[in-house]
């Protein structure tokens, strides 16, 4: 497996390798050791069939930095989502009843 991953690797960085055509890519894979089914895969640019070949899949992941207590502005007024809830729930009610 770590033949592959070199071999990507190095058609990601290499310019001439990446625009190569086909028999090119061919003998480069031939010389890398490449098993015959990945080498098919590569050839077709079949990202899935790589993916489960070699048991991995792409994971996308986003971290975003919450608000800290300590940035608080001591003057800004304290959230008041809970009476804004409490106001639309009689609402609910009142509009039930009626």
């Amino acid at each position: 497996m770590s033949n592959v991953i070199d071999f990507l690797e190095r058609m990601g960085q290499d310019a001439q390798l990446r625009h190569a055509s086909q028999d090119e890519i061919e003998l480069v894979l031939a010389g890398a050791k490449i098993d015959p089914e990945l080498r098919v895969a590569i050839l077709a640019g079949d990202q899935a069939r790589l993916e489960i070949m070699l048991g991995h899949v792409n994971v996308c992941c986003l971290v975003q930095p919450g608000k800290d207590d300590d940035d608080e502005d001591p003057e800004e007024e304290p959230s008041r989502d809970g009476e804004e809830i409490a106001m639309h729930s009689a609402f609910g009610v009142a509009a039930s009843v009626a």
